[in-house]
């Protein structure tokens, strides 16, 4: 998996006097050791981290440093890099797109040994258009991804933190339709959500309405 610079500058960013960097445990790599706590940073792609969180936290403390773009400049170029154009994309980052990645290892907020801080970053996205890409972005390839600057950090250390980012209207139980139209979230963004807590136990399937599952608040 391609490293951007936008890796380096989070770590940079994040790490405080006394910190180690790659520092070997249990036969990984870890980005920041502070003490007995292993600090991984990941700007994507959580699947790819799977077994090393599952792993790591057996036996330490794993925060895991999730950059998530609250806004991003996108900037094209040519393959000689000379810049086509730059453009501010329209889509701005929420805290719900974190489930996007949660998906991928859905067990893991259920661990005691687990914290995650969410960082609302503004970002450069450099493309090029070299034909090479996707095809949803019609062969523009992603370069290099790098950090303009960090707008705020929310830092989730138990169980009871992510349960918080259910409404408070929401009754013990609920529906994914419900939890959608109560947050203002996409159906399939609670879908993610409720398989995530249902994996980590912070909610159970207490029966059904029609074909709904009826999801229950566990503790």
């Amino acid at each position: 998996m391609t490293e951007y610079s936008l890796h380096q500058e989070i770590k940079t960013y994040y790490s405080i006097p006394g910190d180690k960097f790659e520092e070997p445990l249990n036969n990984y790599i870890i980005d920041i050791l502070r003490g007995q706590m292993a600090i991984e940073i990941q700007t994507k792609n959580f699947s790819a981290i799977k077994d090393k969180l599952k792993t790591l936290t057996k036996t330490h403390q794993v925060r895991l440093v999730y950059p998530l773009p609250e806004n991003r400049i996108i900037t094209c170029t040519a393959k000689d890099n000379t810049v086509l154009y730059k453009r501010k994309s329209p889509r701005k980052g929420v805290l719900h797109d974190v489930f996007r990645e949660l998906v991928m290892v859905p067990g893991i907020i259920g661990s005691s040994n687990f914290s995650m801080e969410v960082l609302f970053v503004d970002e450069e996205e450099v493309r090029c258009a070299d034909g090479k890409g996707s095809w949803r972005r019609r062969g523009v390839s992603i370069k290099e991804r790098r950090l303009l600057g960090v707008n705020r950090r929310i830092l989730f250390e138990s169980k009871n933190d992510f349960l918080m980012l259910l409404p408070d209207s929401l009754s013990r139980d609920f529906t994914n339709s419900e939890l959608a139209q109560q947050a203002k979230i996409p159906l399939r963004v609670a879908r993610q959500i409720t398989y995530c807590y249902r994996k980590s136990g912070l909610l159970s399937v207490a029966g059904k309405r029609g074909r709904a599952f009826i999801f229950r608040k566990n503790g």
